[in-house]
């Protein structure tokens, strides 16, 4: 008897093997692995797989998916993956559809980086107070990251693109694993302790990216702390961008990647020297502003009616001092004719007193009394000579006193009047010069001719003779 073979299309048994997966397996199924082969498509789905030492499965995420994630995925990262199985009967291949994911073993690690960042803030070490300032131009720069890892060539290729003389100097320390934490924090006190010699500007602390497992170090507290007594300026740059670490928080600068730790650490050449060029150039125009003022100001000057004639304002003062010294020279005679005329009458007055004919008068009457009225008009006669004697006393003593002070009044007004003789200012190295043609003071070259001869009278009355060879074209003056 033969038994009847049941025939299927290719399409109806892989039907039957996406109906046996969805009855046989859970509908939710959460799979720990690691990532290997992580590609996004430009649609936004991410297609991947999860491997373990003996197996891969092959993982898709739909875009509404992966838009919540809370982190980048990347091959190597270990996660815990939460979908179903499902069969793409086109091609008869089965997937893993995920719909969550998070890393491997970040629920204990997150608490203990949360209670740990709640305890640094509220001793402040975050407080942008204790932050350091990053130096504008360093000349020295410490990195402090694995020597075998690609974060030194990162930071050393973004500094040396940017700011190709400053110089770098490697302290090898490790990034992860047990322990790391320590050597880090010994490394940065060790820097610190010996910098009087190295002279290190900066320190850049980082490594590259990983799971939070593998950043673990630099959210430690011996580490947080070693950062914050640092005396010199630290930059964080660990991890990816979207990696943030205690050590990030408590830096005085953090990059968000080892490559953008040049970018935080240094300036750009070309910015530099664009600004050089553009100060330079402000510089320069506002140098030529300045010449340009200072060049119109000077044809202003050079204009003006004391630059065409500068011995015309000399000319005036000498003009002006020769009217004051007249006028003085007329007031001093007007007040010494004053002062005689004054003294003339008062001598007048005084002889006009006649005092030697009083004394005689009083004399003969004196006798006449004497000889009539006895002892008594003695006494009236005394008294009388005592007041004649008082008398003639203060009249000596008025007259005394207003020729003393007429004499110290006219003493006064001829010293004056020497002070303001023009041969006074001899004594000081000025000169007078007269036209011995017509004994004319020489003012202007206009009052001598060619041949005539010239008397320089000099101080302690030293007389120089000399003649006139020639002298300067007459100069025009404006209206």
């Amino acid at each position: 008897m033969q038994t009847k073979t049941t025939t299927y299309t290719v399409s109806e048994v892989n039907a039957l093997v996406k109906e046996v997966l969805e009855t046989s397996l859970p509908g939710r199924l959460t799979v720990q692995g690691e990532i290997t082969g992580w590609k996004q498509h430009h649609s936004g789905h991410c297609y991947f797989s999860l491997k373990d030492e003996d197996s891969v499965l092959p993982c898709a995420m739909w875009r509404s998916n992966a838009a919540n994630l809370k982190f980048r995925p990347e091959n190597g990262l270990a996660v815990l993956a939460t979908g179903f199985v499902d069969v793409y009967v086109p091609q008869g291949r089965y997937n893993f559809v995920v719909s969550e994911m998070h890393p491997a073993g970040v629920g204990a690690l997150q608490l203990a980086y949360e209670q740990m960042v709640k305890k640094l803030r509220g001793e402040g070490l975050f407080d942008d107070e204790h932050k350091k300032p990053i130096p504008a131009f360093p000349e020295r720069i410490g990195i402090l990251t694995s020597e075998s890892g690609a974060a030194v060539h990162d930071i050393a290729d973004s500094v040396h693109q940017r700011w190709p003389c400053t110089k770098l100097c490697l302290y090898p320390v490790p990034v992860q694993g047990e322990g790391a934490a320590d050597k880090i924090a010994a490394a940065i006190t060790d820097l610190n302790r010996r910098n009087k010699r190295l002279k290190l500007d900066l320190l850049i602390v980082g490594r590259g990216g990983g799971s939070l497992e593998d950043l673990w170090a630099f959210n430690e507290e011996v580490l947080a702390r070693a950062i914050f007594a640092s005396r010199i300026p630290i930059i964080s740059a660990v991890g990816h961008e979207v990696d943030v670490t205690v050590a990030d928080f408590v830096a005085d600068a953090r990059a968000s990647t080892p490559t953008k730790a040049g970018v935080v650490a240094v300036p750009d050449m070309r910015d530099v020297l664009a600004d050089l060029v553009h100060q330079q150039r402000r510089l320069a125009g506002q140098a030529r502003a300045c010449l340009d003022l200072s060049a119109q100001h000077l044809q202003t000057v050079l204009a003006s009616a004391v630059f065409r004639n500068p011995l015309l304002p000399i000319r005036h003062r000498e003009q002006h001092i020769d009217e004051l010294t007249t006028d003085l020279a007329e007031a001093m005679r007007e007040r010494l004719d004053e002062g005689r005329a004054d003294l003339q009458t008062l001598y007048e007055q005084v002889v006009k007193i006649e005092p030697h004919r009083l004394l005689g008068r009083w004399a003969v009457v004196l006798g006449e009394l004497q000889s009539r009225s006895g002892v008594a008009l003695q006494r009236r006669v005394d008294r009388a000579a005592l007041g004649l004697d008082q008398m003639t006393t203060r009249c000596n003593t008025a007259l005394t006193a207003v020729m003393n002070g007429k004499r110290m009044q006219l003493a006064a007004q001829e010293g004056h009047l020497a002070g303001l003789d023009p041969r006074s200012v001899l004594q000081r190295g000025y000169s007078i010069t007269t036209n011995e043609r017509n004994g004319r003071v020489v003012r202007t070259a206009d009052d001598v001719e060619v041949g005539d001869s010239l008397v320089t009278e000099l101080a302690h009355e030293a007389k120089i003779e000399s003649k006139v060879t020639g002298k300067p074209e007459r100069q025009r003056r404006s209206e």
